[in-house]
């Protein structure tokens, strides 16, 4: 039997959080609002889980989920050799609606699917993801819906599709919308557009030199994953194709440890606040909602 907990009310919001955690780690799944729309997030680092979440969506292991971050340090221990365009875009962006797809980090022992080297990874502008994303780490997070069909942007919708094989629902209302982040492919010699979503191409070229747009494949809503060429699903995964010879996810930070802590710590020198405020500066006490993205949406 799945928990639900009304977010507007404060007490609980605390006990959905420490809820949301507790199944989190025992490898179960959690629903949880973003600043796009409703997300089924898993532990990253837990292959297990992550296999349980794209079960959940009736989709396999071609469709590899985004991740999602509450802090852009957490996101540095994912990602390999990010330049200065990315790092141009995560401080303009992050937290918000823009998904980077870049080359995960060798060090990392996870498996999120068929990602060929690559990780697409978000910081949501939501305050309870953040929250809840600086308990946990990094999280594997696909829009909260069954395969083919809308994504979830209320709590009553999220529930209505995946049911009991949700741990813990985290209801914080409707969402704003139901358009999904953008998301740029950072793994070749010029960021190349993915997918137009809420932060449009115009807004990306006064910060970065921007590849025309390549309709790819839909992306995933909530956490904005790998985008894919052979899929209609409304929320595919957005990793793109690295070129790396293999195609098994690089994943859990050589011990996930370093990674989770890094993912907790208020603030550092690589860390952005909601806001566009410059990184290293401590995330503001009520950033609203996880930073865009995902996310994993």
């Amino acid at each position: 039997m799945s928990a639900r907990f009304d977010c507007a009310d404060p007490a609980q919001l605390l006990q959905g959080l420490a809820e949301a955690e507790a199944a989190l780690r025992r490898g179960e799944l959690v629903v949880m609002p973003t600043d796009t729309v409703y997300g089924i997030a898993a532990e990253a680092f837990d292959p297990v889980a992550v296999d349980g979440l794209l079960k959940a969506k009736g989709r396999g292991r071609d469709m590899p989920p985004p991740v999602l971050v509450g802090t852009v340090r957490a996101a540095m221990a994912l990602v390999m050799d990010l330049d200065d365009a990315g790092k141009d875009l995560i401080e303009e962006f992050w937290p918000g609606a823009l998904t980077i797809v870049c080359r995960s980090s060798p060090t990392l022992v996870w498996d999120l699917g068929d990602t060929k080297g690559t990780v697409a990874v978000r910081m949501p502008l939501h305050q309870l993801a953040l929250d809840l994303l600086k308990r946990t780490g990094p999280l594997a997070v696909s829009s909260a819906n069954v395969s083919g069909q809308p994504p979830s942007t209320s709590c009553d919708e999220a529930v209505a599709q995946l049911g009991d094989s949700v741990a813990v629902y985290l209801d914080s209302g409707p969402c704003p919308g139901d358009v999904p982040s953008t998301i740029v492919d950072l793994t070749g010699s010029v960021p190349r557009l993915l997918r137009q979503g809420v932060i449009p191409a115009d807004r990306l070229r006064e910060v970065i030199l921007l590849n025309d747009l390549e309709e790819t494949g839909p992306g995933d809503a909530a956490g904005d994953g790998t985008v894919t060429a052979d899929t209609g699903d409304p929320d595919g995964a957005a990793h793109g194709d690295a070129g790396e010879p293999d195609g098994a996810a690089a994943g859990g930070v050589t011990a996930g440890e370093d990674v989770r802590e890094h993912a907790g710590e208020p603030g550092g020198p690589a860390e952005a606040t909601p806001g566009g405020t410059t990184p290293g500066q401590e995330d503001a006490p009520d950033q609203g909602e996880p930073s865009r993205g995902p996310a994993a949406g």
